[in-house]
């Protein structure tokens, strides 16, 4: 199994590190901040091997320069190719599955367009990274895709198995359920993880990894199927909710302006 770190950076955010059992230094997921990558990696003595990037905001890509800097300009950097981001050097323009150089995991790439035109995630053994398409109870704003594109995109990830993993690239979470409960109140699932959740960053302990079948159970983006969240949706807009594309445009409409 992966060992998985998180780095918090900025204010909420997370670059997430991971090595293998049997490498002897690590990769880095978005790494927004190098400076919280480098006295990491100075900390525990540990040399940088990689640098996985899904999407080209710069929260997410800011420290890729002074990495590569300290630690070598053939440092592999992957990354969405379509978004033509600065210092990727091995840009992805398909899904399917990779070999990460210099740790020798196996990777399953999957396209999630909505936040971004070409956000990628990365799914290594049972660990997903996100970035900002998947948040614990929520998902990521639709920047450049369309509702359409956002909705498949989750879906394809709910069709992950269940004990999957889900490393979100922020720390989200009680702000997503405050919506959540908000939307569906008589999830019991959802009244119960909150009270966690609070507990979990009352300790300022991170509320990730979360899971795909926690996400299933708690997420009203992905839960668009009750009766409860189209209840509430066609009360908020006034309207009739006729399929599940509408429905989620209307719920990401509602959070935006939460």
């Amino acid at each position: 199994m992966l060992q998985i770190t998180p780095l918090p950076a900025f204010n909420d955010n997370y670059i997430w590190v991971f090595q293998s059992q049997q490498s002897s230094g690590v990769y880095v997921v978005d790494p927004g901040d190098g400076q919280v990558v480098t006295d990491y990696l100075t900390q525990t003595n540990l040399p940088l091997l990689g640098i996985l990037i899904t999407h080209h905001h710069h929260d997410h890509t800011g420290g890729i320069e002074q990495l590569l800097k300290l630690f070598g300009e053939d440092t592999p950097v992957y990354g969405p190719q379509v978004e033509n981001i600065a210092g990727v050097n091995r840009p992805i323009s398909t899904n399917g599955n990779i070999t990460l150089e210099n740790i020798g995991l196996n990777t399953t790439v999957i396209q999630v367009p909505g936040h971004t035109s070409g956000h990628i995630c990365y799914l290594i053994e049972d660990a997903l990274f996100c970035g900002d398409t998947l948040f614990s109870g929520g998902c990521g704003r639709l920047f450049e895709g369309t509702a359409e594109q956002m909705y498949q995109s989750l879906t394809q990830l709910s069709l992950l198995p269940d004990n999957t993993r889900v490393f979100c690239a922020h720390e989200y979470t009680l702000a997503n359920l405050h919506f959540a409960k908000a939307v569906e109140a008589n999830n019991p699932a959802l009244i119960e993880y909150t009270v966690k959740a609070h507990a979990l960053r009352a300790e300022n302990k991170p509320t990730l990894p979360s899971s795909i079948a926690l996400e299933k159970a708690i997420n009203p983006f992905l839960r668009l199927d009750s009766l409860e969240i189209q209840k509430s949706l066609a009360v908020q807009f006034q309207q009739p909710i006729a399929d599940p594309v509408q429905s989620f445009a209307l719920l990401r409409q509602w959070k935006d302006n939460f």
